[in-house]
């Protein structure tokens, strides 16, 4: 079976379990904070937690504790993690504030004179994530890392 190694992957498997986790409790977070559903957040980006920062975060606990915290590979593994988590918390968070901004100056001025709004797709605005939405996925992250260390 070509997958079996894959599958007999602790970390592999913790970074599966935490996306997954993580993109299921965006729906009932998300309930709580508006009262409605939105079931595009099982695919889409942003909210609470993040699954971007769950899967780095397990991966890099993973890697320390089966490889070592005093290896270079968990130094590595630490490293991307944090720039995934910063791009997840700033640059991807100020991409989806400057989409707002274009729809909104798009929609003010463009469509209002130029051309009918049907012809107008907005940009995506959430595509990142606020640090509390990473604190989140950091803690889910470690959280099932923990549990697999244990099961394993």
């Amino acid at each position: 079976m070509p997958f079996s190694g894959i599958f007999n992957n602790p970390v592999f498997i913790a970074c599966i379990i935490s996306s997954l986790m993580a993109q299921l409790l965006k729906l009932p977070l998300e309930y709580l904070r508006t009262k409605e559903w939105d079931w595009s957040l099982l695919f889409g980006t942003g909210g609470m937690p993040s699954s971007h920062s769950a899967v780095v975060t397990a991966a890099a606990a993973g890697v320390g504790h089966y490889a070592g915290f005093d290896t270079p590979l968990f130094g590595l593994a630490f490293a991307i993690a944090m720039v995934v988590v910063y791009d997840a918390t700033n640059i991807r968070r100020q991409a989806g504030f400057h989409a707002q901004q274009i729809n909104r100056i798009i929609k003010e001025i463009l469509i209002e004179r130029v051309k009918p709004a049907e012809e107008f797709q907005e940009l995506r605005e959430v595509l990142g994530h606020s640090p509390a939405e990473a604190v989140g996925g950091i803690v889910l992250g470690v959280l099932v890392n923990l549990v697999i260390w244990q099961i394993w």
